[in-house]
């Protein structure tokens, strides 16, 4: 029971850190944005690397914060009859869907994506773009990243709702609490 709940808070605490860190990467993305578009408006200079870094740290924040975003419930759900049920179903329909939705979905996303990021780390594939950024085949791997976050996330909840089951609970306020 120890090693589930120590599982869940270190999972927990590890998408917190990863959550709170990346959302840095969104003021980030404003402050080049706004610079892009002062520069290009205001004086008709243009960098395409700087282009793409806002639109590189954008992504950034929605693929590796995706775990961040289930710890605290905020993917979109179709509740229609979920908040109608007593919480020991709650809990296995997390589960259930966990397992039958969430963890094939990634596993499709990340075996069909293999071939594609493989190849761009094969010719370290740099931006199309003629100044463009380097290391696109560092960007690309974020798709490998956001099935990690998400898979240790649902992981995390799986052993969240069994502890549930069994009579024990932890709360994910909890977990956020320690990665502070």
């Amino acid at each position: 029971m120890s090693l589930l709940l120590n599982f869940v808070r270190l999972v927990d605490a590890t998408n917190e850190w990863i959550g709170r860190t990346v959302s840095w990467l969104t003021l980030g993305a404003i402050l080049v944005c706004f610079l892009v578009v002062l520069l290009r408006y205001g004086f008709s200079i243009g960098y395409p690397w700087m282009q793409e870094l806002y639109v590189w740290q954008h992504a950034s924040v929605f693929m590796l914060g995706a775990g961040y975003t289930m710890l605290h419930r905020g993917h979109v759900s179709v509740d229609i009859f979920y908040g109608r049920f007593t919480p020991h179903k709650q809990a296995w329909i997390d589960i259930i869907c966990v397992v039958v939705f969430l963890f094939p979905w990634l596993a499709v996303l990340a075996i069909t994506s293999t071939p594609f990021i493989l190849a761009s780390w094969s010719i370290q594939e740099a931006s199309a773009q003629v100044e463009g950024l380097p290391g696109l085949y560092l960007f690309k791997t974020l798709i490998w990243l956001f099935c990690a976050v998400l898979f240790i996330q649902g992981l995390a909840l799986i052993a969240r709702r069994s502890l549930f089951l069994m009579g024990h609970s932890i709360d994910s306020d909890e977990a956020a609490e320690t990665a502070i």
